[in-house]
Parts: C-alpha cells; structure tokens; sequence
C-alpha cells in the first residue's frame, strides 16, 4: 500500500506488507508496486519487534543469494549467522553484517540456543542492495563490523551512526560497491534531523515513535521516498528512530525473484538450476537442513 501525498519534499509514502511468520512479525517494504529500488536497496524488512515464546527463536534455513549484499543491522536481539564461507558470526544491536552473495552464497540465520531458554527477542532491518552489473558475478565475501568501529554523531537530541556510505560529514568503513547512503538516526522529542539531497534517490524509514515534515506526521512503519533534490528536516514529536538510506540509480532495472537478484533474467533462471540440483556449496556447521526451491 502507499500513497501519494502534499508534503513537500515528499512523494509517496509505502505502507509495508505485514506478515506473520508463527509469531514474528515481517513489514516489508522493499520492493512495493510503486517503488522497487531506492539507489541499490531493492529490498527492505523490518523484523519484529518480537519476543520469541521460551525455547523458541529464529531459525532461517540455509538459503542461497545471487547479485546482492545482505545488510543486517539489529535494534534488539542477536542472530547467529552462518555461511558457505565458514563463517559464524553473532550480529549484535548497533554492528553490520554486510555479506555480499556476488556470483553465489549459501547462508542461514538462526537464535543461538544459549539465547533461547528465557525466550529471545528480535527488532532490526534486513535490506537487500543490489550490485552493479560489473560486480554481479564478484566473488562472495563477508565483513562484520562492530559498533564501535561505525562513526557516530551525537549533539542536539541525536544520536546518528552512519550504517554504509558517507553522511553529514561522515564515512562509514562498510565496503560498498555503489554510491549509498545507509544511517539510524536516535531522537530525543523536538530533535531536528536534516536530510542533504546530496543523492538522487532518497528515503526515510519511520522504525519507532512519531516523526513531523513540514508539519505533517508519520507514525513508525512508513517508507518516506523523497523528491531529488529537496532537502528536508525531520523533527521528532517525542523519542522516535528513523533510518535513513539511498543512493544513486542503479545501472538498469533488476529481476529478483526468490532469494535471487540479478540484470538476467536468464542468470536467475540458472541459479535456480543450481540450487535444485546441489550445486551451490554448504554451510559448515548448518549442513542438515536447507530451504527447497520454491515452486512456481
């Protein structure tokens, strides 16, 4: 859902799709109808806020990716990570996982078991970015920074860590294959948060509490895709956390279907060969279960 809207500076605002995964909420709202990318993220879940039942947590089954990085980044929670690379990696609140799936990487994405007996809980985004055509069949890689090594800005009621790319003055070390911008932004009630319109292709993202441009408001759950061009200020009404991400326009439009992201068509159609017939590697440690192809 999304609509069009008189706000300035603003031109449609994505209502994300929920659904219900046996008690963990999913808001997507990358791709939508009216917007599929915005820059290289062509792909955007909101995870939780949810509190597993005790025993219970989050358990991704070994899945493959094809021409994209994952970027996780949590508010809440911990997942254990897992890929075809050997690594095993706990992503914490305030770190990046950013794993690049490139020419083809197998991973999962699981609630430890020591995290488990109490109930775990989970609050975070998972985005998808695209790769350039020339970096689709890179090699797959994978970097984890902490939170500690990600430059943050504080004063004037905000807390802002820059995520990926360059903001206000600011350059994340996070190994990009585009121009983008990827930042979570803590407000106090009253702070103000202006937005460069440095990049063509801008959004906000609404994770928590009420946010007012130009006086008109947006409760947490809204993709705000901006004009190019227009600077805006995003003022908090109460403490509210916003996320804000872009970049420049991708090289050509982008097929995705399934776990899968590509300029081919064709491209995906062989990674779906692939993973049917087990030619994808395996994940050391997370070798007994995997996810079935789709049918369709």
């Amino acid at each position: 859902m999304s609509d069009q809207i008189d706000t300035p500076g603003i031109d449609t605002v994505i209502v994300p799709r929920t659904r219900d995964l046996g008690g963990f909420e999913v808001r997507r709202a990358l791709p939508s109808a009216r917007r599929r990318m915005v820059g290289p993220f062509i792909f955007w879940d909101q995870m939780g806020p949810a509190r597993f039942p005790s025993g219970e947590g989050l358990d991704v089954r070994p899945h493959p990716h094809i021409g994209l990085a994952t970027l996780t980044y949590l508010f809440d929670g911990e997942i254990m990570h897992r890929d075809s690379l050997g690594t095993a990696q706990p992503i914490r609140p305030g770190e990046v996982n950013w794993m690049t799936a490139g020419r083809g990487i197998v991973h999962s994405e699981r609630t430890d078991p020591t995290l488990r007996e109490d109930g775990a809980s989970m609050f975070g985004i998972q985005a998808w970015v695209a790769l350039p055509k020339v970096h689709e069949e890179t090699a797959p890689g994978f970097v984890h920074l902490g939170s500690d090594e990600l430059p943050t800005i504080e004063g004037e009621g905000k807390r802002v860590r820059v995520i990926a790319g360059s903001l206000w003055g600011a350059a994340s070390p996070v190994p990009s294959y585009s121009e983008m911008i990827y930042a979570d932004a803590v407000l106090d009630a009253g702070a103000q948060l202006p937005i460069p319109a440095e990049h063509e292709e801008r959004a906000i993202y609404v994770a928590d509490g009420t946010v007012s441009i130009a006086e008109d408001r947006f409760e947490a759950g809204r993709l705000l895709i901006l004009n190019p061009g227009d600077g805006v200020t995003v003022e908090a009404v109460g403490h509210a956390r916003v996320l804000v991400l872009g970049g420049e326009p991708m090289d050509g439009p982008r097929f995705i279907w399934w776990n899968f992201v590509s300029s081919s068509q064709d491209r995906i159609e062989a990674a779906k060969a692939d993973w049917k017939a087990g030619r994808f590697a395996v994940v050391p440690g997370d070798d007994e279960e995997f996810t079935p192809l789709p049918e369709g």
